[in-house]
């Protein structure tokens, strides 16, 4: 028996990036426009970046609180009371080493071997990956579509819970397909969750990247103190700040201990000099967001008008977070498919079957990055599909 077959069955299981062939093919391709990773092309801003410094040079670089410094946690009441009109305390807060961690720390926090969570596809695939490792099974329940675009048929939702389920994960707005749930869909699943006494895993990282209002509507429009919902979040997307590997769970105060010692046992906290500037990012970076919003909007305008124009892409302009998920007519392999377009184009995709099965005819288009590079990767794709037969 090999070293590698000695290992643990969950961790063999973990699935391999769909996305990580078609980028390692292309990542070295002079003049590669590059839309297949889920971030923008702007580093973090200074205001950001030197608060870290300064805390660093300060000698800020000592064990710290394993739940955040005090400041971080403060500093997030204040963002939450700004961006959802309630009142929050700083123990409704725990800082986390990203939001894959949140997510990971939630899941741990729920549900284990010979559990089922459900979640929503198709769906960034950390969370089902994260839940397989961790020995529970990820139940997928597929999102629908109508010429209205994307919507969660919260009935089916309630068909998969089994006395197995502990938890229904949603991620609204949604990666990739930027489907958004409306105040009556969550309010649906809550009380579903309720019902059934479930646990609810809300990932709203991209609540404020929303195009039909300041932000997305929010469970916590809807819940009461004592419902089970955990939420994750992470610094990444509006920040700039993906290298950074901070992020949040907000949670009912009770439950702090308890994530307090899931960070014991897993990274024992964050850098303090990179809290820093993480309290930083959410007292002064609320100008930087909306500037990112609406980039992004005009972005997604451009992509959608460029490629309506071909008659051969199908798709619906995103509610919200900053993808387009689109088939091509007469493409049914987004994986081969992408490697064309990379040889062809010029243009890095990010292929459907990353996304969950079911969802090979698509592919996933990252716009967050500079208007006029989103407007070139845009026209080249629109000849590469007015060609392609």
């Amino acid at each position: 028996m090999t070293l590698i077959q000695n290992l643990r069955g969950e961790a063999l299981a973990a699935p391999e990036s769909g996305i990580v062939a078609v980028v390692n093919y292309g990542r070295e391709r002079p003049g590669l426009i590059p839309l297949w990773a889920g971030e923008g092309d702007l580093p973090t801003p200074p205001f950001i970046a030197d608060a870290a410094s300064r805390a660093l040079a300060a000698g800020e670089t000592f064990y710290t609180w394993q739940k955040g410094i005090p400041d971080l946690r403060q500093a997030l009441a204040r963002y939450y009371q700004r961006h959802f009109g309630r009142e929050f305390a700083s123990d409704d807060f725990i800082v986390t080493g990203s939001g894959m961690h949140a997510i990971q720390l939630a899941i741990d926090a729920v549900a284990g071997k010979g559990d089922d969570v459900i979640y929503l596809t198709p769906a960034w695939p950390n969370f089902a990956a994260a839940a397989g490792i961790g020995g529970a099974r990820a139940v997928p329940v597929s999102l629908q579509q109508s010429g209205n675009g994307w919507f969660c048929d919260v009935e089916r939702i309630a068909a998969a819970v089994t006395p197995a389920t502990r938890a229904i994960f949603i991620n609204s707005p949604s990666n990739p397909t930027g489907w958004t749930a409306d105040r009556e869909t969550l309010q649906a699943i809550l009380d579903l969750a309720r019902s059934k006494g479930l646990w609810i895993i809300a990932d709203e990282i991209y609540s404020l990247f929303y195009y039909d209002g300041p932000r997305a509507p929010s469970f916590l429009d809807i819940a009461a103190d004592e419902d089970r919902i955990l939420f994750v979040n992470s610094f990444s997307k509006n920040w700039a700040m993906t290298g950074w590997r901070v992020g949040w769970v907000k949670a009912h105060p009770s439950l702090q201990p308890v994530f307090e010692n899931l960070i014991q046992y897993s990274t024992s906290g964050v850098a303090q000099f990179m809290q820093r500037g993480a309290v930083v990012a959410l007292d002064s970076g609320d100008a930087f967001i909306a500037e990112q919003v609406e980039r992004a909007r005009q972005a997604r305008n451009l992509v959608c008008g460029i490629l309506a124009e071909t008659g051969r892409a199908r798709f619906t302009a995103p509610q919200g977070a900053f993808y387009l998920f689109f088939t091509i007519d007469g493409i049914e392999q987004s994986k081969s498919a992408a490697f064309d377009i990379i040889d062809q184009a010029n243009v890095g995709l990010a292929p459907g079957t990353a996304f969950g099965d079911g969802w090979e005819r698509y592919f996933r288009l990252c716009f967050h990055r500079r208007l006029d590079q989103v407007e070139e990767a845009a026209h080249r794709l629109a000849r590469w599909i007015t060609a392609a037969r």
